[in-house]
C-alpha cells in the first residue's frame, strides 16, 4: 500500500506540469481585466498574510511558494486518488473524474469555507473555464501516469 501511495504523489506531482503549463497559457488568453493572480497564487499570498509573513515575502520568494505549494497539493491528492482508486479502475477517465471532484471540492467548498479564496462562483466564468480545463488537464495526466505505474507493477494483472 505504501509503495501505491507513493506511486500516487509522483503521478501527482507530474500531472501538476502538464496542468500548470495548461493554466500558463489559457491565462495569457484571458481578456485583460481577467488576468489577475491564478488561484496558486490567491491563495499562497493569502496563507503568507495569515501567517503574518506576506510583507516579509520577495516577489521570487513568493512565486517559489506558490510553486512549490501548488505541486505539493497536487502530489497530496495524487495520494488520496491512489488511496480510493483500485488498480483496475486506474486511468485517464477515473483521473479526469477526481480531477473535477478536486476542482468542485477545492473551489466550490473548501477555500471559500476557510474564506481563503472567493467562490467559484463570483469569478469570471473564462476564469473558471480555464480552472476547470486544467484540473481535466491533470486529472487525465494523473490517472494515465498512476495506469503505467500499476502496468509495469507485478501481480496487478495488466
Amino acid at each position: 500500500m505504501l509503495e501505491r501511495l507513493l506511486q500516487g504523489a509522483i503521478a501527482g506531482l507530474t500531472a501538476t506540469v502538464p496542468m500548470t503549463a495548461a493554466m500558463k497559457i489559457g491565462a495569457d488568453q484571458l481578456p485583460r481585466h481577467e488576468r489577475y493572480p491564478l488561484p496558486p497564487r490567491l491563495i499562497t499570498k493569502e496563507i503568507a498574510r495569515r501567517a503574518d509573513m506576506y510583507r516579509e515575502l520577495s516577489q521570487s520568494e513568493t512565486m517559489a511558494l506558490t510553486i512549490a505549494a501548488h505541486f505539493g497539493y497536487g502530489a497530496t491528492m495524487g495520494v488520496i486518488y491512489s488511496a480510493i482508486t483500485p488498480p483496475k479502475w486506474t486511468g485517464p477517465t477515473t483521473g479526469v473524474t477526481f480531477g473535477l471532484g478536486v476542482w468542485a471540492g477545492s473551489y466550490l467548498g473548501a477555500l471559500p469555507a476557510l474564506n481563503i479564496l472567493r467562490p467559484a462562483t463570483e469569478h469570471p466564468a473564462r476564469r473558471n473555464m480555464l480552472m476547470i480545463a486544467a484540473h481535466v488537464v491533470w486529472g487525465s495526466a494523473l490517472g494515465a501516469a498512476l495506469y503505467a505505474m500499476d502496468s509495469t507493477d507485478e501481480g496487478t494483472g495488466k
